[in-house]
């Protein structure tokens, strides 16, 4: 039988070998598929799986959900959904009340942060494992984050502060495939993409326009994003910009630096907020990034003086001593049991922060967090 794309899950073994029309083995069982531009070559090669195999896959997956007890779902797979489900949201724009639809997508990830916001800074600062093609989603999910955060910390009222959630949510609206490519790929931005990136708040604001979107503060945030007080902006490269801009852009540009991508690795939160200070003087909107992430936000990689290597996992009233979970022992070999720690104590101390995340790779987040409930909408 032809393989229907939607049998095969990203980041997931296949549980079946796939052929083509003559029966040569393309993929064997197992295989993963990471990325959408590997479907599609298969796809277009002509897939095609045994149905007794997929008869007997479909066996087993029902014995196995009748042997395990259904678990609940928990926060940290809703945020690993995230990405997925804002691509089927804006991937609908042109459908029907997607102001309304994008609204409660932001609600929807307000409550997840309410729920923990350490799990979701951790979630914004640990990247390693991600998958450039979802980057464009991802990143506009980890501006939102922060997007709250800041309004929050700025005493916004409610209403302002879901309004700039929006806006980061849509705000790259017409380049969300483009900035998948660019994350994933090897060489510098190429002339067609720049053009595009240069259009795209204007392009991005016109898309929500005929979506029904009629926030003016919403639309004018998206528009004026990427412009400067000093006029060396684009697209238009006005001086006088809406204080919801300037958040947007902050938040765009902070989440950007700390993003990997193929061409560089991610600045740390530590060179991202000095450069953030750098450029707003320490005016209000850095302040309130610094206020909320903390020196060393919880996923950042520290080394503690007496030797152990951790990850932080919480903040705490000082931005300089988080609560931290040691990963390794004194001379730095792994250890089993994931011990919590006060960086306030001297002992424990954060003397530096770690270079080389590969340990954290094989690092999975339920070990420092345990399970947590997701929010039932």
């Amino acid at each position: 039988m032809r393989l229907p794309r939607s049998k095969v899950e990203l980041g997931k073994p296949l549980p079946w070998n796939v052929r083509d029309e003559d029966g040569k083995l393309l993929l064997s069982k197992g295989h993963v598929v990471q990325t959408e531009h590997q479907l599609d070559q298969v796809l277009e090669r002509g897939a095609f799986v045994d149905a007794e195999e997929v008869r007997e896959s479909a066996r087993a997956a029902e014995s196995s959900a009748v042997a395990q007890p259904v678990r609940p779902f928990g926060l940290l797979q809703a945020w690993d959904k995230t990405g997925a489900d804002l691509q089927a949201l804006l991937a609908d724009v042109a459908g029907p009340d997607f102001p309304a639809r994008v609204e409660q997508f932001a609600l929807h990830l307000i409550r997840l942060l309410d729920t923990h916001p350490d799990i979701a800074l951790y979630r914004c600062v640990r990247q390693e494992n991600a998958q450039h093609y979802w980057y464009g989603y991802t990143h506009s999910v980890h501006a939102a984050v922060l997007c709250v955060l800041m309004a929050r910390q700025l005493q916004w009222p409610a209403e302002r502060m879901l309004c700039l959630a929006k806006a980061a949510l849509t705000m790259n609206l017409s380049i969300m495939e483009l900035q998948g490519q660019m994350a994933g790929q090897d060489v510098p931005v190429k002339d067609k993409q720049r053009e595009k990136i240069g259009l795209h708040p204007a392009a991005a604001a016109d898309l929500l326009r005929q979506a029904g979107v009629k926030d003016e503060e919403w639309l004018g945030a998206i528009e004026q994003h990427h412009e400067r007080s000093d006029g060396s902006g684009y697209p238009k490269g006005q001086k006088t910009i809406s204080e919801m801009a300037v958040a947007l852009r902050v938040a765009d540009v902070f989440m950007a630096k700390i993003s990997p991508r193929a061409l560089r690795a991610a600045l740390s939160p530590q060179q991202a907020v000095r450069q953030l200070y750098a450029e707003d003087a320490g005016g209000p909107l850095s302040t309130s990034v610094v206020k909320q992430f903390g020196l060393y936000p919880p996923g950042d990689f520290v080394k503690l003086a007496s030797g152990e290597l951790a990850v932080v996992v919480q903040r705490t009233a000082s931005a300089k001593a988080p609560i931290v979970a040691a990963i390794t022992d004194a001379a730095g070999h792994p250890v089993q049991k994931t011990v919590r720690l006060d960086s306030g104590d001297k002992e424990h101390a954060i003397v530096g922060v770690v270079d080389d995340k590969s340990m954290l790779k094989r690092l999975a987040p339920e070990r420092l967090y345990g399970f947590v409930p997701a929010p039932k909408d």
